[in-house]
């Protein structure tokens, strides 16, 4: 089930939050709980019984890390078991296939694929998972002794399927006792609306430019301004499509009395590619920071060493986005890129006016999302060859697929939008009554329209539901 899609805006979401706001205060988790699994279920009923026995096990794992504190042998040996039975699981579903093909490819082996179907969410409620039970091993939050409680932090519908990875620590408190308030309901469904606006009308409707040359690419007149066309749409597309996502999950979590963390922080407004991964998937490049890079020795020991763990966890970023030759390259060419601004010319970009740096963020940023879209080696040689053609033509690209013309607004509008000027318009809002009734009037004028644009479009997916 889709957070954009019409059965859950009237029919799901209506139902939980009536059914949850008349629950007496004991009861309101269970309905969360009940109605996360309803949620996951209707588009995974098959896998709902993997995620209730990652629940079970943890559950069970994490009690006998806290029964055996004083042991630490014994309390080693459950962590191990935990990170083997998570990644595992990860690994058989997400990957084997993957590394079969490759085994096949490089012994000449005939092994048959196993052809498993991945899991909806499986990255997203596996690494938060991990955190609670490696939290629990750190005595940074006690053990959890009731499973419902725990089965509800996991298959929280809000943050499920994409994120963001909310970590156990940070709502161990709010899942007993959290503050519902009129306000705090307005602010998150504000805030599942405005998500809802960057999905529907933004990101489906810069989709429809990307996805006409990339999804054909070897149609005719694809040249170097078809390709760039294609790749800003593209650029646009993937950051209002998971940020909207996040939007909408922060809003549901906030009317249901959580505050999850932010996931996204303007990174197109970044100023170097370091600082864009400060601002991009925050709750991702955290976990890996918190639970991966300093566990291996961060940045403190020898240069080479920290060579090594930075290159492991960008190899690991890469393949958490899929079990593909393309997400592998992605991540290392940000290994490779973030390394080089570390060790040589960071600091020389500071020093430079802020479009340059800008810019350069932009153009690389660009160019890794050109490899993390092009899944095979022969579309990146054409997309490549024709940003350096002469051939093709723009203009009669455009004329024969007029209606991209129309898409061409929304593009415009979502690179505006890219900058923090909403956050300058919310801030002027918040000092003046009217002008802040005017918005929320336009956010719902704007919803009705993204309504009407849902039932007249079959377009609708989320890119990081494949993750």
């Amino acid at each position: 089930m889709l957070f954009s899609s019409l059965t859950f805006v009237f029919v799901f979401l209506p139902i939980t939050v009536v059914l949850y706001f008349l629950a007496k205060e004991k009861y309101k988790n269970a309905i969360l709980l009940v109605a996360s699994l309803i949620f996951y279920a209707w588009g995974e009923p098959k896998y709902i019984f993997l995620m209730l026995s990652s629940i079970v096990a943890n559950f069970f794992i994490a009690r006998m890390i806290d029964k055996n504190r004083r042991g630490t042998k014994q309390k080693k040996l459950w962590l191990c078991f935990a990170v083997v039975l998570n990644i595992g699981a990860l690994f058989v579903f997400k990957y084997l296939d993957f590394t079969v093909n490759n085994v096949n490819v490089v012994f000449g082996t005939d092994m048959n694929l196993p052809g498993l179907n991945l899991p909806i969410g499986i990255s997203f409620y596996t690494f938060q998972i991990l955190s609670y039970v490696i939290d629990v091993y750190r005595n940074r939050v006690r053990v959890q002794n009731d499973i419902f409680t725990l089965g509800t932090y996991i298959a929280l519908f809000p943050q499920l399927i994409a994120g963001p990875i909310v970590r156990y620590a940070d709502i161990e408190v709010q899942l007993k006792h959290r503050k519902h308030s009129l306000e705090k309901f307005c602010s998150g469904l504000r805030r599942f609306l405005l998500g809802f606006l960057k999905k529907v009308l933004v990101a489906n409707n810069v989709a429809v430019i990307a996805d006409s040359v990339f999804d054909n690419l070897g149609g005719n007149g694809l040249n170097v301004g078809v390709v760039l066309l294609a790749l800003m749409a593209y650029t646009l597309q993937i950051y209002y499509d998971f940020s909207g996502y996040s939007d909408m999950a922060i809003g549901l979590g906030r009317i249901f009395g959580f505050d999850f963390m932010e996931n996204f922080n303007y990174p197109y407004s970044a100023k170097s590619v370091t600082d864009f991964w400060r601002r991009w998937h925050i709750s991702l490049t955290t976990w890996f920071r918190d639970y991966l890079y300093i566990p291996l020795g961060g940045n403190r020991c020898s240069k080479l060493k920290w060579t090594r763990n930075f290159l492991i966890v960008w190899l690991c970023t890469g393949l958490w986005h899929g079990a593909s030759w393309n997400f592998i390259i992605w991540g290392l060419y940000y290994a490779v890129v973030l390394w080089l601004e570390k060790m040589w010319f960071g600091k020389m970009l500071k020093k430079l006016p802020s479009i340059v740096g800008w810019v350069y963020m932009f153009i690389i940023v660009n160019f890794g999302w050109l490899l993390f879209r092009l899944e095979s080696v022969s579309d990146l040689r054409i997309v490549l060859q024709s940003l350096v053609s002469p051939s093709g033509d723009f203009v009669g690209f455009l004329s024969n697929n007029f209606s991209i013309v129309y898409h061409l607004i929304f593009m415009i509008i979502g690179f505006i939008f890219i900058f923090p000027i909403r956050r300058k318009m919310q801030g002027f809002a918040n000092k003046h009554t009217l002008v802040a009734a005017l918005s929320d009037i336009m956010i719902i004028v704007f919803f009705v329209v993204s309504i009407f644009s849902l039932i007249n479009s079959s377009y609708n997916p989320f890119i990081y539901f494949r993750f």
